[in-house]
């Protein structure tokens, strides 16, 4: 019998799966993409239980095939493995599906108007947040300011954030309530944006925007689980079965768990916490990956700058649209030796370290910081990530391979920034930018995620972005810096395998392969075989999560 435990073992197939004679689901007649480069093409998977069981033809398929067996007739449609989103903000996106829509906003008096529209629904006080605006769709792309809402938002706080989540606007009756004046001193790592006269103009840049959200009311715990499950039902809708949460908060963590333990969690997590707090993970023991298959811990994220919309994001050269700067350090990198300490120590202590950089300064140094660490504490599989890792020199670029550095990016921004970034940076500088094709050709690791609230949590928009580089504008038909761009096998890789190799979860998702768990999307089109052009068309039609059908499209 021992003998026999080990055989299946070793075939990646669980002793349950082995003993059941018949699959609970099994899925016939299409084109399976399973990441797995012993076998990349398949035509059917079985699965029992949340483990696939089966992977090959349909007629072997059908052997599965008992009188309880759920069966799928795909008719010819692609099938790959369940998306793993490698950077999400996910309360943060839910609840933002309640709130007022700027992003598409095409001028002040439009985005005015959808705010004075939304306030006036709410009961007086009720804060307005979240927002995701654009001021680069307006022209001229001017900074919105309180004067442009306080008429229409006299009874109720305004803090509503741009879509990169780094810089927001308040209205003038936000300001009063966090104290912000014209006598309040830009904080490290932080910017209050002024006119003329020295005045707050509303916005307020990284660390600055923590004056209001210190007087922010909490969201209750009610208002929070409906955040996440409207979060989980757009991310089924998307064939998004995992994610990597980095703002997963101890409240927020506490309501994953009561989720779970009502068996309503339909995506995995994976919960990174705030870099500067790993000593209260360190302190009750807790490493890299603690929890199950659906709720996990162990992960820490840092920011060592802020963006390039805000031109907070960290560069050698100074921007060309705003000579005076170079970009901004987060509050975290004041000292840098403070960053510094904080990697050294949650390193040491078996935690994984995932740090937002987006310039190539910021890149560069915590770059150092990283091979400083395994210096000082030895060599292990620690799986460092760089978040973002948005504009890279060439040297940098080398660095994430021989380093062994996770490049944890997002692809829909290449051709959302894409639009306007070279007025920021220049063509020179953004030859290194969203640099897929030289990531993947040096080695490295790629991990796809969305960012989401910050851009959609679509894979499919995300896989149209890394593979044909075409700005949402239209502006670049073959392509912006088009040297970047992947294929369509290495950006589905990059949002299954990639991702959960970057949370140390490759041995049981990420690939459609025996012993895995029964993470899958339908898709409408091939993604692989119609003209990539075409891919921002497709959609998810069937999202099976932890083995049965969690979504399917009308």
């Amino acid at each position: 019998m021992k003998t026999l435990l080990a055989v299946l073992f070793l075939c990646g197939i669980s002793v349950t799966a082995a003993a059941q004679t018949s699959a609970d689901l099994v899925l016939l007649n299409g084109k399976v993409w399973t990441v797995n480069d012993k076998m990349p093409e398949a035509e059917a998977v079985a699965v029992i239980g949340n483990q696939i069981a089966f992977v090959g033809s349909s007629r072997e398929a059908r052997k599965w095939i008992g009188a309880q067996t759920k069966v799928i007739e795909l008719q010819g449609k692609r099938v790959v493995p369940g998306f793993n989103d490698a950077h999400v903000h996910f309360l943060d996106g839910g609840a933002g599906l309640a709130s007022v829509q700027l992003r598409d906003a095409a001028s002040p008096e439009e985005f005015r108007k959808r705010i004075g529209e939304f306030a006036a629904r709410l009961p007086k006080a009720r804060w307005v947040l979240n927002g995701n605006w654009d001021h680069e769709n307006w022209k001229p792309a001017n900074l919105p300011t309180r004067q442009l809402i306080d008429a229409v938002t006299p009874d109720n706080p305004v803090f509503i954030n741009r879509l990169d989540g780094h810089m927001c606007l308040a209205n003038s009756l936000a300001l009063k309530l966090a104290g912000v004046t014209r006598d309040t001193k830009d904080p490290d790592g932080g910017t209050i944006v002024r006119d003329a006269n020295g005045e707050p103009t509303g916005v307020l840049k990284d660390a600055a925007m923590s004056f209001v959200y210190k007087v922010v009311p909490n969201p209750i715990e009610d208002e929070m689980i409906e955040g996440i499950k409207a979060a989980m039902r757009y991310a089924a809708e998307n064939g998004v079965t995992s994610v990597q949460d980095m703002s997963a908060s101890p409240d927020v963590l506490a309501v994953y768990q009561k989720l779970l333990s009502r068996g309503e969690l339909n995506v995995r997590i994976y919960g990174h916490q705030p870099l500067a707090q790993w000593e209260g993970l360190a302190r009750v023991g807790i490493h890299a990956g603690f929890g199950n298959d659906k709720l996990k811990i162990g992960g820490l994220k840092g920011f060592a700058d802020g963006s390039l919309g805000s031109t907070t994001a960290l560069f050698f050269d100074a921007y060309l649209d705003d000579p005076k700067t170079a970009g901004l350090p987060s509050d975290e990198m004041f000292p840098e030796s403070k960053m510094l300490n904080n990697i050294l120590k949650a390193d040491k202590a078996g935690l994984q370290i995932a740090v937002h950089a987006i310039g190539d300064k910021a890149n560069k140094t915590i770059l150092d910081f990283f091979a400083e660490a395994e210096k000082q504490n030895g060599p292990r599989d620690r799986r460092f990530r760089i978040e973002h890792a948005q504009h890279l020199r060439l040297e940098e670029i080398k660095r994430f391979a021989s380093q062994k550095v996770i490049a944890s990016m997002q692809p829909y921004h290449a051709i959302d920034d894409g639009r306007w970034a070279e007025n920021r940076i220049g063509a020179q500088r953004a030859k290194g930018t969203y640099a897929f094709r030289s990531l993947l050709d040096a080695g490295a690791v790629l991990a796809f995620g969305s960012d989401w609230f910050v851009a959609p949590m679509e894979p499919l928009m995300g896989i149209y972005g890394a593979v044909t580089r075409r700005t949402l504008d239209g502006k670049w038909p073959n392509g912006w810096v088009p040297e970047q761009k992947i294929t369509v096998a290495e950006a589905v890789k990059a949002f299954t395998l990639g991702s959960a190799y970057a949370s140390g979860d490759e041995k049981v998702k990420g690939s459609i392969e025996v012993g895995k768990l029964a993470d899958l999307a339908v898709l409408s089109a091939d993604i692989f075989r119609i003209n990539p052009v075409e891919i921002e068309k497709a959609k998810v039609v069937i999202t099976i999560f932890d083995g049965k059908v969690l979504y399917e499209r009308r």
